[in-house]
């Protein structure tokens, strides 16, 4: 058992402050029940924070402001380990992620191919939304998060600063990729996507 116990908090302290993670991020280490309880007395002694049932994290602290909280996609990446999904930002998350919105949503939502599920975070609130494979194709990728982006902005909406503000953005792999997937794009975004790509021309 003190073996194992070893190799979970030497596991914890290789990945560092801010990693989230599940009992099933030490399956290979032991038995379920041996992780829980390892788990459970690191939370009790305040090395680990448990965040909710079966989520945990080796949280940051600030000198002054003490322990912070997760971040939204570490958080979300231990839900997608521990059931082996795919996550994908979406909706005003994605914009804010990419400078398009300064808006900070306490409701922050990631589409999956999984099953739906929620986090409560304090006032904050993590949400696993499922959605067909279509809308997962470009999970995991920089295009996702755009072509999600765009859609919750809307056609109507979209505007010529928010293609420079992503021009800037995005480095030119970005937009390598974005090309790549901008098959996976519905049509009445082709267009945007197109002009995020061009390149900048120099002024003679």
């Amino acid at each position: 058992m003190q073996d194992i116990a070893k190799k979970i908090v030497s596991r914890i302290y290789d990945h560092g402050k801010g990693w989230c993670f599940t009992p099933k991020d030490f399956a290979d280490l032991g038995s379920p029940e041996s992780v829980r309880i390892k788990l459970f007395r690191l939370a009790k002694q305040q090395i680990i924070r448990r965040l909710a049932k079966g989520l945990y994290d080796y949280p940051e602290e600030h000198e002054q402001l003490g322990l912070l909280s997760p971040s939204h996609d570490a958080v979300a990446e231990a839900l997608a380990r521990h059931d082996r999904i795919r996550v994908q930002p979406t909706g005003a998350y994605a914009a804010n992620l990419l400078g398009l919105s300064e808006q900070v949503p306490a409701k922050v939502v990631y589409l999956t191919e999984g099953r739906a599920r929620r986090v409560k975070l304090g006032n904050r609130e993590i949400r696993l939304k499922q959605t067909t494979s279509q809308h997962m194709a470009t999970a995991g990728r920089i295009s996702g998060t755009v072509i999600q982006a765009l859609r919750y902005i809307g056609n109507d909406r979209l505007t010529a600063e928010h293609v420079r503000t992503l021009q800037r953005k995005l480095n030119a792999a970005d937009k390598k990729c974005l090309r790549t997937d901008l098959i996976h794009a519905p049509a009445w975004m082709h267009k945007w996507l197109r002009q995020i790509c061009e390149e900048k021309r120099s002024s003679a």
